[in-house]
């Protein structure tokens, strides 16, 4: 008996790993079939790896593959991934989508009358697991050669919160509606004009508030195809809002949206609730997510490999652990480095400017532009600096950043702006280039793409290196933002104009890309400006900020380049939001309306505090 006993002990302190073959890069075709060559499990005569020529892609036996890794680094093309999983995994796969692909461990739980906020990296099963929660799609418990039933599912999440929920949507019919991710892709399924709409979808009928709450009364009269990518968002979550369902999951509710409005999204969704109502939320921007969530949970893993959801935690501690990539429950770290906030509020004045060189100046300046008046106050700014504008959409800021780059004059020709070399990143962005984000790259800005030291601050960062065979025309939307960026860094200048850097970004790589932008920025001596949304990716770029005040869309003023701490009292006053510091990782927190906090800083006139 002793030796079975031993036997069991061995077999389960093996390390389960998977083996990912990336369907897209993988080309049987164009190679050798390295990885079925070098395989030493398929020179014993045992079929680990199975290719031929004619295959679609590569098969690898998750079974007999030992985990050398040879295969890894013999493919050509970088198909192949073999990772090991954390040994308690085996038996908590929720679903599998087939061999060689994505793996999705546990589920997050949702529970009725309270807000379950969902964090984590792209592609690490957020998507997934909103599907199977919605009952879009059934969980196959990693069995994808032969799904199991209903039966069998509600069998395997006995005695959980999970059983209670499906045994809901199997048997009373649950109702669940999804908000979309990428809102731009709406006006290519839904066409019509905009009240019209509402109205057919109004089963609530709390059409008039939600026109007033989220700002739609001005676009009422148009069609879906004419909004812009605020106003799409907006209407998204009203008519998500407007529904009577019982499950309602809102996927990135603050892309395209400005601070304020963001806040006013989250009302809307908190609206949602009652004893009944199941609300779950993806989102990326962590200092709404938590502003919008009762409880939190994580999701870590390997982008497109597999994902694992954590349990439930509190909000603060849920995103804290995120932050910090180590679950102490399970007592695994997921992440080398933990991500902090310090921030110091350094104005342009003492010993800093002494390693200061380069002045530039811009003079008053106006631009007019149909209805839209925007007035420039005169400022300065040096180099090794960061300037973030903040103001709500329509107040401006692209405008000012198209007349320092040169691309927008003045109304008055006699204005001259200081002359200086500018690089540009748009707020949208439309590829056109045909070929790969190599020969981008190689064609546009060579010399730095070729330097080392570019190379190694922020081409590896951003992970740029694993695009770089990738066509350009089929980038997602954040591999796209990144390459944009990285594009905009490696061209020369004095001044780097970046618009809305965050946009498509997960929380981390919001947080690599400020990393990268800030210490480029610093090392080459250099000045940017900034527009950013995401308060917390703001906070931590800003050098200095310039305030925008007045109403969107008609009239608008920019005052010169003040101090972090008083131009983000001023902006919040304007807000009327405060913003406290998070003690362990310094993250910047929205203290509840009305809330003790709230009262006390506004009282204090701190609207944001930035602590010890």
């Amino acid at each position: 008996m002793p030796p079975k006993k031993k036997a069991q002990a061995d077999s389960d302190e093996t390390p389960t790993r998977i083996a990912i073959v990336s369907a897209d890069k993988c080309k049987p075709k164009k190679c050798k079939q390295e990885c079925k060559k070098s395989c030493p499990v398929v020179k014993i005569g045992k079929l680990c790896i199975e290719v031929t020529p004619t295959s679609k892609s590569s098969f690898i036996s998750e079974e007999l593959c030992i985990g050398c890794g040879i295969c890894v680094k013999k493919c050509p093309f970088d198909a192949i991934a073999i990772i090991n999983l954390p040994k308690d995994l085996a038996r908590q796969t929720t679903h599998r989508y087939g061999p060689n692909s994505f793996k999705l461990h546990r589920l997050p739980s949702p529970r009725p009358g309270q807000v379950l906020g969902l964090v984590g990296s792209n592609g690490t099963g957020k998507s997934t697991a909103l599907k199977i929660l919605a009952g879009r799609l059934k969980p196959n418990l990693g069995q994808f050669g032969s799904p199991p039933d209903w039966n069998d599912i509600l069998t395997y999440f006995r005695g959980s919160e999970l059983q209670n929920y499906f045994t809901r949507l199997l048997e009373d019919g649950v109702r669940a509606i999804i908000k979309p991710q990428y809102v731009d892709h709406i006006p290519k399924a839904v066409r019509g004009n905009v009240l019209t709409l509402l109205k057919e979808k109004d089963s609530r009928g709390v059409m008039a508030e939600l026109l007033d709450s989220l700002e739609l009364r001005q676009v009422t009269d148009r069609n879906v195809e004419d909004l812009s990518g605020g106003e799409l968002q907006r209407f998204a979550i009203a008519i998500v809002a407007a529904q009577q369902a019982d499950v309602y999951m809102i996927d990135e509710p603050s892309s395209y949206l400005d601070v304020r409005q963001r806040l006013q999204a989250a009302q809307v969704i908190r609206g949602l609730l009652s004893p009944t109502t199941y609300v779950i939320v993806v989102e990326h921007d962590l200092s709404v997510l938590d502003y919008l969530s009762d409880f939190v949970c994580c999701l870590y893993g390997v982008p497109s490999a597999y994902g694992v959801v954590t349990l439930p935690f509190s909000v603060r501690e849920g995103i804290n652990i995120f932050l910090g990539g180590f679950v102490p429950t399970e007592n695994l770290r997921f992440r080398e480095e933990s991500l902090s906030f310090k921030v110091s509020d350094v104005g342009a004045e003492g010993d800093e400017a002494a390693k200061r060189f380069l002045h530039y100046k811009y003079p008053n300046m106006t631009r007019t532009q149909g209805n839209f008046t925007l007035d420039v106050k005169a400022g300065e700014f040096t180099d090794s600096e960061i300037i973030v504008m903040l103001g709500e959409n329509g107040t401006g800021k692209t405008t000012f950043i198209r007349m320092l780059a040169g691309m927008a004059a003045p109304d008055d020709d006699s204005v001259q702006l200081d002359s200086f070399a500018v690089s540009y990143k748009p707020q949208k962005i439309s590829p056109k280039f045909p070929g790969t984000v190599r020969e981008l790259l190689h064609k546009r800005i060579r010399d730095a793409y070729q330097h080392p030291g570019f190379q190694s601050d922020v081409l590896k960062p951003l992970g740029v290196e694993a695009l770089m065979d990738n066509e350009v025309q089929t980038l997602s939307g954040g591999e796209l933002q990144r390459v944009a960026i990285t594009m905009c860094l490696g061209q020369p200048a004095s001044v780097y104009l970046i618009d809305e850097p965050s946009a498509y970004l997960d929380s981390e790589q919001r947080i690599i890309a400020a990393k990268v932008i800030k210490r480029f920025i610093m090392h080459s001596k250099k000045t940017a400006f900034i527009v950013e949304h995401d308060f917390i990716m703001a906070a931590y770029l800003a050098d200095r900020v310039v305030v925008y005040e007045g109403e969107p869309s008609k009239h608008a003023t920019a005052a010169a380049p003040q101090s972090l701490l008083t131009g983000m009292n001023l902006f919040l006053r304007n807000l009327d939001i405060t913003f406290r510091r998070d003690p362990t990782n310094y993250r910047p927190r929205i203290n509840k309306k009305d809330s003790l906090k709230d009262r006390e800083q506004k009282g204090a006139g701190t609207f944001y505090y930035i602590g010890d």
